[in-house]
């Protein structure tokens, strides 16, 4: 707990002027209700000394007085303390999101999407709750217990004695009930996260459920998980159900020993009936403290779980991140692996690859499913960094330059494309905030965009839903082309771009991209020879390694694994012209 508590410290230091205030109103509403039962006692005793009616009159007003400023001062501290939760909420949020994006690509590869989302969302709030009503009413029963305490002490210690009698027996309730409640809450919180994860997934993946009529599967599933979730919740209210009973039965011990010796003292003279009445308010205080202890002990405990499971996403470290002092970037084109080897839990990826790609020229990379050709391209915006070996752009080590700086000048089609839940322009527009609707139309041209977009009802404000699910395959990739093409970037990255376009938008887009093309550094990914054979230079790769590489004609002349691809793409072309 002490350890998840550190990462509170800086949010806490950071309104601790209001905290302050919203503690100081605390205490002097705490302050206001100690000093209500004495006047009760005043004035019980100044009518069994038969006093006149303006003494009555005067410990009336008192009451009222004290009973006004005790509602002042609860409206203020519970206006400061619980909008401090919420503000440090708000920070806390913020912060987490922004460490999120800060991670690398293989944190997300290990981390559900549902967990990281129930960590935001169910975690956070109960940390909320603590910081808010938790450390609200945890201070004001603490300070009740004090003030009532010392002041009934002050009038009879022994009776006070016996009223805190069963306090030993509360807090050995509150230490065992406390670590029942975070054992179960920490469970509940997993099977939350195991929940929200399935969510997404389904949703996520909706049309293959229905294309493989699995509804009724995953519903299954889903109600397992839920039918866990809500047993593990039942477990919590069992205890949180014992809980709270006990600890009224020891508030209803303590005020049947309070009454019964308080009642023998007067009877016996040695006490008021003024401060017998006084002792039995005191105890009334104490009533809601004593129950609201329960419910603080529950949201800390929750709390504690939850900081915990928000804590280790922020000791989360970014694999890839900028150096300490990045070097200064030029005009970047120039891009070289010496010896890059990359190195995954199912294998290698790469092996020793040995490439120097000039300024301005455009290369393509070709080979079989799982040659290395995505691994390849993502080493030079460092989407992940080689195990072994160098990447160099414009002669300097990619590890040695800021990785945002680097990303700015280059533009990536990468081979899964992601659209967001926004407009078409939106979706293009993403990374260029400064982009005009002509900039955005000239890039959609380019990319053989602009002619299914003008049959859009809303054209460029059409909004294309979660993932660009509105859209065709070949529409979602034309698209991602037209944002790489807005950046106007001087290294642009294609992997497997066009693999859902028919041949004769292919064809169309490559035309429209020779011009962008010029005096920038390409690099093309794809299975199809109609795609590369204009390249510079075509790169085979096979297992890792660089098997071949030349142009077009010399790399059929050479009958390797490139000639028997182009020969058979070729008798396709031809059998489809039939």
């Amino acid at each position: 707990m002490r350890e998840s508590l550190r990462i509170l410290w800086p949010y806490l230091w950071r309104y601790r002027k209001g905290l302050m205030l919203g503690m100081g109103a605390l205490v002097l509403k705490d302050a206001a209700a100690a000093g209500l039962p004495l006047m009760i006692r005043g004035a019980i005793d100044a009518l069994a000394r038969h006093a006149g009616f303006t003494t009555i009159l005067r410990f009336g007003a008192y009451l009222v007085g004290l009973s006004l400023l005790k509602g002042l001062f609860q409206y203020w501290m519970r206006v400061i303390l619980i909008g401090n939760s919420r503000d440090i909420e708000y920070d806390l949020r913020n912060d987490l999101f922004a460490h999120l994006v800060s991670l690398s690509p293989d944190f997300y590869g290990r981390q559900r999407t549902g967990d990281i989302m129930a960590r935001a969302t169910n975690d956070l709030n109960a940390v909320r709750l603590m910081l808010g009503p938790g450390v609200m009413y945890w201070t004001e029963t603490c300070l009740t217990f004090i003030l009532a305490i010392a002041i009934m002490f002050s009038n009879d210690w022994r009776l006070t004695l016996l009223a805190i009698l069963p306090a030993p027996l509360v807090s050995l309730a509150v230490v065992l009930f406390g670590r029942a409640i975070h054992t179960r809450f920490e469970v509940i919180q997993a099977m939350f996260s195991d929940i929200s994860s399935r969510v997404q997934e389904n949703l996520s993946g909706v049309r293959m459920i229905r294309a493989f009529v699995q509804e009724e599967s995953e519903l299954r599933r889903f109600e397992e998980l839920n039918v866990g979730y809500i047993a593990q919740n039942i477990r919590l209210v069992r205890i949180s159900g014992l809980f709270q009973p006990m600890l009224e039965a020891l508030v209803g011990v303590t005020f049947l020993i309070v009454l019964w010796a308080g009642g023998h003292q007067v009877l016996r003279g040695r006490i008021g009936i003024g401060s017998f009445v006084m002792f039995n308010t005191y105890m009334g205080m104490l009533v809601w403290p004593m129950i609201a202890l329960g419910w603080v002990v529950n949201l800390m405990q929750r709390a504690s779980a939850s900081l915990s499971r928000i804590n280790q996403i922020f000791q989360e470290r970014p694999t890839i991140a900028a150096p300490a002092k990045p070097v200064g970037m030029g005009d970047v084109g120039d891009i070289e692996f010496r010896g890059a080897m990359v190195q995954y839990a199912a294998g290698r990826a790469l092996d020793r690859v040995d490439l120097a790609i000039a300024a301005g020229s455009t290369v393509a990379i070709v080979g079989h499913t799982g040659s290395g050709k995505s691994t390849l391209v993502s080493l030079i915006p460092r989407l992940l960094d080689p195990t072994e070996g160098l990447v160099l752009v414009d002669g300097v080590d990619v590890r040695e330059l800021d990785p945002a700086e680097l990303r700015r000048h280059i533009g990536f089609v990468p081979q899964e494309t992601f659209l967001f839940s926004a407009t078409i322009a939106e979706n293009i527009a993403f990374g260029v905030e400064s982009a005009s609707d002509d900039e955005i139309r000239r890039a959609a041209e380019m990319a053989g965009l602009a002619g299914d977009i003008d049959g859009f009802p809303d054209r460029y404000r059409t909004v294309v839903g979660e993932r660009g699910i509105t859209l065709s395959g070949g529409q979602k990739q034309r698209t991602a082309i037209a944002r790489a093409l807005l950046r106007d970037p001087r290294i642009l990255i294609l992997d497997d771009a066009l693999s859902s376009v028919d041949t004769l938008t292919e064809e169309r887009i490559l035309t429209s991209l020779t011009g962008i093309m010029r005096g920038r550094t390409v690099i093309l990914i794809s299975h199809r020879v109609s795609t590369v054979r204009q390249a510079d230079r075509i790169v085979v790769l096979e297992k890792g390694r660089i098997v071949e590489q030349g142009t077009h004609a010399e790399l059929v002349g050479a009958g390797g694994y490139y000639a028997d691809l182009s020969s058979k793409q070729m008798l396709e072309e031809e059998l489809e012209a039939i």
